[in-house]
């Protein structure tokens, strides 16, 4: 069980190396309290010039450092075989903790290195297993004949910060609509007003648009009529004659999903579409405050079908509250058969911002498997994404995850969502506009990036949409402007 009360008191000779023990013990005890104390510790740690020694109860070892790696990536290393024995967690990654694992396969495919070296070195540095370690390098082969190369390329996101009911596990800014009615007309026109000063802007630098993301939040939270709205303005500015690559909306929830929106998308040239169960189970549904049951899922999904949607994403995450490998075995055959083009697998994330979160700090407990029976789960969903025929095509991963795992990204040929990896690796300058929206201007020839956040706040948006765009403007111009 996961459970607030579990304490783990460390005593450290060097508290320069705090923050990266900090972290291999995150690893192992997620929602655990971890404080560096003086004295009555649960683990002692000293680090010398040659060694590392760490001491629990009766167990003491040592490590000796070696001199070809960082010294701080030795001392991650050494608390990372001293927890995976004490606890016998088999944790695949290692002590990778980066959010993109594949940037660094990129890097050694780029420099002619053998994937048999990038494995070997994924595994001398990190402990990562040979199974992520080559996971690593397929979606880098994927990634790196897409990934931006062009300054004046870009992706525009559009965020709709409502949804029909706010998930348990959810941290995004995502207002349930029943309670919102009043303010979706103003928020959307605020929202037009920053996409046409925006679309303006993006005409007269002579911007080139790659992809075009709707997301959210649920963009078809709204009623009909309203997703007709915001939908041609999203069109005329940044879809039509623009000879753009991929125009995806994630619809999400299939119970905001009606044919007179599938309709209105057709209308609207998207390509790709998103119907995100997350579970095929009823009860889990239930339990994590989605309204919507496995039968609408399928209902929702034959419908975009049968109206000729070919590129369809589903959503599914591992590591639900309840959930085990029964349920993902049942999540995957009843996604098997609906045979979406592609698949995005997310481990579950314990957020603070979360309602889950809340629930786990006041000691409301809830029972995970074990970490080998985790390896099942998301082995399940590997096997799945072969019986789909699809490829793993994008990656990245997240803190507090059940099972230290990735959210992962998997198409047929040809299906791959652009945008995914556009936003993942970013080296595209993303212009984002709506409420808690962040955009990021890339500066490829300096190596760096620049954010501007919009207000989280749809009401302050709605107030300060002038200030938001003048910001956003400005801060594009550090680039464009010269």
């Amino acid at each position: 069980m996961y459970n607030k009360d579990t304490e783990i008191r460390v005593n450290l000779n060097n508290l320069q190396f705090r923050y990266d023990i900090f972290q291999i013990i995150n690893l192992f005890y997620t929602l655990g309290d971890i404080e560096f104390v003086d004295e009555k510790e649960h683990i002692k740690i000293d680090i010398f010039q040659e060694k590392i020694s760490i001491k629990h109860e009766d167990i003491i070892k040592d490590y000796t450092i070696n001199d070809n790696y960082k010294i701080k990536e030795e001392v991650r290393k050494a608390v990372f075989a001293f927890l995976t024995d004490l606890t016998n967690k088999d944790l695949v990654w290692g002590t990778l903790v980066g959010i993109r694992p594949s940037k660094k396969a990129i890097e050694l495919l780029e420099k002619g290195v053998s994937e048999d070296d990038i494995i070997k070195e994924f595994n001398d540095r990190y402990f990562t297993s040979k199974e992520k370690s080559q996971l690593c390098i397929d979606v880098a082969k994927w990634e790196r004949n897409i990934i931006n190369k062009d300054e004046k390329t870009i992706s525009v996101y559009i965020g709709m910060p409502f949804c029909p009911t706010r998930c348990a596990y959810c941290s995004f800014t995502s207002n349930p609509i029943s309670s919102c009615k009043n303010i979706v007309k103003p928020y959307l026109e605020a929202l037009h007003k920053e996409i046409s000063e925006l679309s303006l802007y993006i005409t007269k630098k002579e911007l080139k648009i790659e992809c075009v993301y709707f997301g959210g939040g649920t963009p078809t939270a709204v009623n009909n009529e309203e997703f007709e709205y915001i939908m041609g303005r999203i069109y005329s500015s940044f879809i039509e004659n623009k000879n753009i690559k991929e125009f995806t909306v994630e619809c999400g929830r299939p119970d905001s999903i009606t044919r007179e929106k599938l309709l209105t998308m057709q209308k609207y040239k998207v390509q790709r579409i998103s119907i995100n169960p997350q579970t095929m189970n009823d009860s889990t549904l239930k339990l994590i405050g989605r309204n919507h049951n496995v039968e609408s899922v399928v209902e929702k999904f034959n419908l975009a079908c049968e109206l000729g949607f070919d590129n369809i994403n589903m959503d599914i995450i591992v590591g639900l509250p309840g959930e085990n490998l029964n349920n993902i075995n049942k999540t995957c055959e009843a996604i098997k058969k609906l045979n979406p083009q592609s698949l995005t697998v997310h481990g579950m994330s314990i957020k603070r911002a979360s309602k889950l979160y809340e629930n786990l700090i006041n000691n409301k407990k809830f029972e995970i498997p074990s970490q080998d029976e985790l390896n099942d789960m998301y082995a399940k969903t590997v096997e799945l994404s072969k019986e789909l025929d699809m490829n793993p095509y994008y990656m990245y991963r997240q803190k507090n995850m059940v099972g230290n795992m990735e959210n992962i990204g998997y198409s047929k040929n040809d299906k791959e969502g652009i945008y995914n990896i556009q936003m993942i690796e970013e080296k595209q300058t993303i212009v984002a506009l709506g409420a808690d929206a962040v955009s990021k201007v890339v500066f490829l020839n300096d190596n760096r990036i620049e954010r501007f956040g919009n207000v989280k706040d749809v009401r302050e948006y709605i107030k300060r949409i002038d200030e938001m765009i003048e910001k956003k403007i400005n801060l594009l111009e550090s680039l464009y402007g010269v």
